[in-house]
Formats: C-alpha cells, sequence, structure tokens
C-alpha cells in the first residue's frame, strides 16, 4: 500500500468514516483503501470484536484506535523488517490525539456538529502532529512519554530565577527549554501528566522565531475542556522560558518588565547549556568509551536523558541518525517483552489505555531486570532497577558478557555526578 520506510496517518469521523485529514507518506493510500480499514474495524466492532492492529504479508503494519467514540485514527506502515515497531504506531495515535486536544480542546473533537468547519480547524494541528510524525528532533519522549530533559552544570541559579519569574507572572507554572528539551521547571509544572510535559515541549519548538508567544491551550488530562494561556519569551536562540498562567499578566508586560530583568544576569549560564545541545550531559559526566547511545529514565518522576555519541572519526558504528533509531527499536522491544513502560492513567486514554507487553511478557513469573541484544549494527543493553530504567547501545567488538559491566559502570556515572 505505501513505500517503503513511510508511515501514514489518517483521521476519520467514528460514526460515519468520514476522512478528516491524512498525513504523513508522499503517496498518499487511495480512497477506497482507506475505507476498506475504515470498513474492516466497523465490521469487527459490529461482531464484537476490537481489532487494534494487524501485519500485511509483505510486513508493513496497521493500527487502529478510536478516542471517545468520536474520532478514528488510523496508522499506516509500509516498512517492512520490522523498522516500525507496533508500540511505535500506538504512541503515534495517542500523541497525535493529544495534539488534537492540546489546540483545540475535547468539545470540539467530541461534539462537532459541522465536519467541514472541523477539517477546517484541525489544520492549525499539522504542524504539530507533523513534528511528531516525522521526529525532526533528537527526543524520546514521544515514545517513552517521559519528559526529555538536558542536565544543566549549574541549575541551582536557573532554578531560583525561573520560581521568581514564574511567581513574578502570576503562575505557579514555569520551565525552561534549551532546544526543545526541559532544563529546569516548576514543582507544578512536573505535576503536569508526563505527556502534557512532553505536548508543551513540542508545541514550543513549532512557534520558532524570536517573538514572543500568548497561545491557548488545553491540557488533554488535566484540563481538557478549559483553555490555559501559554506564555513563550525566546531568551536566546534556541533557549525558551514557559509559563501556563491566567488572564494576567499580559504578554506584553510580562516580556517587557519581567524577562530582562529575570534573564538577563543569567545569559552566560543559558549559553553554557546550550552548548550541550545533542549530548544533554556536562561534561562531569564521564561515560565509558564503548557507550555509543543511551536513555537514561528516572521512573518515579518520568524524567529522562538521552544523548548520542557523535562520530568524529571513521569507524563501522552506525551514525548518529541511525543510532538514534535503533535506540527507539531497542526500547520498544524491551519494553514490550520485558520491562513495560512505566504506565499510569485512566483505563482507554492515553497512558495505560492499551496492554503493551506482549504474550512473551506475559510467560514470565519474576520481573526481568536485565536484558540484551546482538544484532550485525551494534549491541543493546537494557537494565531496570526500582528507580531507573536504562537503555544503552555499544560497538559489536565489545564482548557479550562484558555489557552488564558496561551497564552498570555508565549507571554509576549517570546517577553520582549528573545526580539523575
Amino acid at each position: 500500500m505505501l513505500q517503503d520506510g513511510s508511515v501514514q496517518l489518517l483521521c476519520l469521523t467514528a460514526s460515519s468514516g468520514v476522512p478528516l485529514f491524512s498525513r504523513g507518506a508522499t503517496r498518499q493510500l487511495p480512497f477506497s483503501v482507506i475505507g476498506s480499514l475504515n470498513g474492516v474495524h466497523m465490521f469487527g466492532g459490529g461482531q464484537g470484536a476490537v481489532l487494534s492492529s494487524c501485519e500485511t504479508e509483505r510486513g508493513g503494519r496497521v493500527v487502529w484506535k478510536v478516542f471517545r467514540d468520536s474520532i478514528m485514527l488510523i496508522a499506516v506502515s509500509g516498512e517492512p523488517g520490522g523498522g516500525v515497531s507496533e508500540l511505535q504506531l500506538r504512541r503515534l495515535l495517542e500523541n497525535t490525539w493529544n495534539c488534537m486536544v492540546l489546540v483545540l480542546g475535547q468539545d470540539e473533537l467530541v461534539n462537532a456538529r459541522n465536519v467541514e468547519r472541523l477539517k477546517r480547524d484541525l489544520r492549525s494541528c499539522y504542524r504539530l502532529i507533523d513534528g511528531f510524525l516525522d521526529r525532526a528532533d533528537d527526543g524520546m519522549g514521544d515514545l517513552t512519554h517521559c519528559a526529555d530533559c538536558l542536565l544543566a552544570p549549574q541549575p541551582g541559579p536557573l532554578q531560583e530565577a525561573l520560581d521568581a519569574f514564574t511567581r513574578a507572572a502570576d503562575s505557579e507554572f514555569g520551565c525552561l527549554l534549551v532546544h526543545g528539551k526541559v532544563v529546569v521547571a516548576t514543582e507544578k509544572w512536573w505535576r503536569l501528566a508526563p505527556q502534557e510535559v512532553v505536548l508543551l515541549s513540542a508545541l514550543v519548538r513549532t512557534f520558532g522565531g524570536s517573538a514572543s508567544c500568548d497561545h491557548p491551550v488545553f491540557l488533554p488530562q488535566g484540563s481538557p475542556t478549559v483553555p490555559h494561556r501559554l506564555l513563550r519569551f525566546q531568551l536566546l536562540p534556541g533557549a525558551d522560558v514557559c509559563v501556563l498562567c491566567g488572564p494576567s499578566p499580559s504578554l506584553q508586560k510580562a516580556e517587557s518588565e519581567l524577562v530582562a530583568c529575570f534573564w538577563r544576569p543569567l545569559v552566560d549560564a543559558l549559553r553554557g547549556c546550550l552548548a550541550l545541545a545533542g549530548r544533554c550531559l556536562p561534561a562531569s559526566v564521564a561515560l565509558p568509551s564503548d557507550v555509543l547511545a543511551l536513555l537514561l529514565i528516572r521512573r518515579e518522576s518520568a524524567r529522562a536523558v538521552s544523548t548520542v555519541r557523535p562520530r568524529d572519526t571513521p569507524s563501522p558504528a552506525p551514525g548518529p541518525t541511525r543510532l538514534r533509531e535503533l535506540l527507539r527499536l531497542f526500547y520498544a522491544f524491551a519494553v514490550t517483552r520485558y520491562f513495560g513502560p512505566e504506565e499510569a492513567g485512566p483505563p482507554g486514554e492515553g497512558r495505560g489505555g492499551d496492554s503493551l507487553q506482549e504474550d512473551f511478557a506475559l510467560g514470565f513469573t519474576h520481573q526481568p531486570l536485565h536484558c540484551y541484544l546482538v544484532t550485525e549494527e551494534c549491541k543493546c543493553y537494557g537494565l531496570q532497577t526500582a528507580q531507573h530504567q536504562l537503555y544503552l547501545l555499544t560497538p559489536v567488538s565489545v564482548p557479550t558478557f562484558a555489557l552488564r559491566s558496561v551497564a552498570t559502570r555508565t549507571l554509576s556515572a549517570l546517577t553520582g555526578s549528573a545526580g539523575l
């Protein structure tokens, strides 16, 4: 149906199957195929069966999900050989629904009376949805539903400035982002649902430019029907401070009276954070030389940091882009077979709505703590403790028996020097 390596996202009304939009692959699916995908799901529902996913004879995948009995989303992957996991497609559907709620509000989607108007309104979501579909950034939050973080060398002054700035803006919800990754945030910001933190960071990345923004947003879990104001100010190119607030202060007042007052003394600290883009770890963190890429999740707080080492010398190891793809695939492999993601949320919606673990995992009588995978491109190792999950990629040349030692030394370096 699709070219290899492409993913297409379809959105239809759940009751009548009217197409609302299609995003993704340049080669669009014919209307007859879209109708068949909707029809087979409706037929299953009429027979008391819920069709959630299937795999084609040529290795492609199709995943369906209906949200609030109003919107049906379908993800179609044309890549054979497991290039896109089912978990990634499920997350794409969840993220797309949350994007639509964030921008339009739940009532506009559930109680839409005019389909043509809804189609026009949904265009305002395209840029945000396309960001999740294309994965143009180097974050992992769209897949893990954990906030992507950047660890500043000296976060104390930045945290103090953010807390004071947020209070001055009559709010308790503030966040400092560098290239879309959270550097510091207020206590109330961290109390937002992890998916909401990921969504807001993604939304800020779509703004672009240096102009300040006053954007209405609905929180998919915390406030899906009542909007809040998201104020965004660019401190330096790539560094943004955001506040969720009520009717006051005005954008002009906050920009003219508060931004320079609180953030001008910290320009050097902000530049230090910008210099860490890509690595996301301070220089004080010494990783073992065998680490090509890693993802570390702090389970209780749903915060994560990931990094891919640049390849500055000729090497048989994959390049940074491929390493990020392999890291995503290994995460999906590990959580669906061994560890299980850290899920919490109302049944049927977003986190916790579907069982992500395969039948293979249900056969265990214990909770696995380690797993590894050997491929032609790299070796992968996963480690789980009560506080963390660590996913690691190493060169093929690393002996398999040494992977556990590399992983434990990496975890020690991250939790010691970085304080994760």
